[in-house]
């Protein structure tokens, strides 16, 4: 049966505690056609049969189609507004000024709204573009050593694997900047659905404790290249756990890249293409040059720039394509409860007394030198009104008496 005393403000403490996890996300995780889940989302008509294309990629830590998957984090591509990327691909500006785009450009539209959600959310603006910063200062003039990201990689990880943030010099990833240089088997040389071979770099948020910057979302790190550490290729948004990358500065851009992708095509290009789909990059297509920034950019659907970064830049192996430690906030209430040597030494149960209302003793004829004592087995914590908000329970009863002090101290963590 309880007994009850009021705890004292100065016998509770409050403080907040940070509890840190590793992850890592194999590049099988990122490459595979399994763990990888694609949602169609965006499909065209007119020309052909269209295209039908996901506005991101999901990526699992198992088979996505297994109940106990996880989704690890969310991948995807755009381009700003205001880009030659952008502005050199639209022909024309119908009367509220919206840019007009020929039926070889696909997906621009979408791609400038996923640009501008992330700015929306990081930034506080959708019309604010992202700038890399070396220095850290949030101020840093545009065309001196800061620079802005006309073409970027979004990778937003989930809640349940970033926590509360994402714990700052931990993030690092391994990418190949450059496509397969292996030459097709056939007559043409494509590389844009190959695995790369060259080019790997790790990009790593190594010394952003220094640089760190904080802007309207909160704390930013800068992610730079670990061969290069004065080459800042991307922002780390700790508390959100969006990390936003310059693709023109983590790939080669301006690497020829050739392949079949989806388009608005009525006719087959080719035998090894189907209806609805155009070679890029070929000597029989109409760009025998083409480029991962802009034409690939321009040219491909969001599903087609994914499968080429997600299956070939990442790679398909066992070894580690990101790793980072997380951060979970546990705010802590410690409650010291004071049992002196005068207190709770007796019990309520009716047991503990006889019939004479005397307590009962362990041996018989020992009633004059019996000290009393109890167990304690639980301590409950009530609010003013005496209702029940907690309850502690021990491992094993402990026992109290009158020559000894005791203190329990109870720990809430939420």
């Amino acid at each position: 049966m309880p007994r009850f005393k009021e705890i004292a403000a100065s016998d509770i403490r409050v403080g907040e505690d940070l509890l840190h996890q590793l992850i890592d996300i194999p590049q099988r995780y990122v490459s595979g056609s399994t763990s990888r889940k694609k949602r169609n989302t965006f499909t065209t008509g007119g020309i052909g049969p269209g295209i039908t294309s996901s506005l991101f990629h999901t990526v699992y830590d198992s088979d996505y189609r297994l109940q106990s998957a996880n989704p690890v984090f969310d991948i995807t591509v755009g381009l700003f507004s205001g880009s030659d990327t952008v502005r050199d691909s639209a022909f024309a500006q119908d009367s509220v000024g919206k840019l007009v785009f020929p039926s070889q450009s696909v997906m621009m539209h979408q791609k400038m709204d996923v640009y501008q959600q992330f700015s929306q959310l990081l930034l506080g603006s959708a019309d604010e573009p992202f700038f890399l910063s070396s220095s850290g200062r949030p101020d840093e003039p545009i065309g001196s050593t800061g620079s802005r990201v006309d073409e970027a990689l979004f990778i937003s990880f989930r809640r349940s694997f970033a926590r509360d943030r994402i714990k700052a010099q931990t993030f690092a990833m391994r990418f190949f900047t450059t496509a397969s240089l292996t030459d097709h088997p056939h007559s043409e040389s494509y590389n844009l659905f190959k695995t790369s071979e060259t080019g790997s770099a790790i990009f790593t948020d190594v010394g952003a404790n220094a640089t760190a910057r904080t802007e309207f979302s909160g704390r930013v790190g800068n992610i730079i290249d670990a061969a290069a550490s004065n080459s800042t290729v991307g922002s780390l948004f700790y508390r959100q756990g969006v990390a936003v990358l310059d693709l023109s500065r983590i790939t080669s851009g301006s690497q020829h890249v050739s392949g079949v992708i989806d388009a608005m095509n009525s006719t087959s290009p080719g035998e090894r293409a189907p209806i609805g789909t155009m070679v890029i990059g070929s000597s029989g297509s109409g760009n025998p040059k083409a480029k991962f920034i802009p034409d690939l950019m321009v040219s491909a659907s969001i599903d087609d720039i994914l499968d080429h970064i997600c299956s070939c830049r990442f790679s398909s192996g066992s070894e580690t394509a990101i790793t980072f430690q997380n951060t979970t906030e546990i705010n802590s209430t410690l409650i010291f409860c004071r049992a002196t040597a005068d207190e709770f030494n007796y019990s309520t149960n009716p047991t503990y007394i006889d019939d004479d209302n005397a307590i009962q003793v362990l041996e018989a004829g020992s009633e004059s030198i019996q000290q009393s004592f109890s167990y304690v087995t639980s301590v409950g914590l009530y609010d003013a009104h005496d209702n029940l908000l907690a309850i502690a329970k021990l491992s094993r009863p402990v026992e109290k008496s009158n020559d000894k002090d005791l203190t329990f101290r109870i720990r809430l963590d939420f």
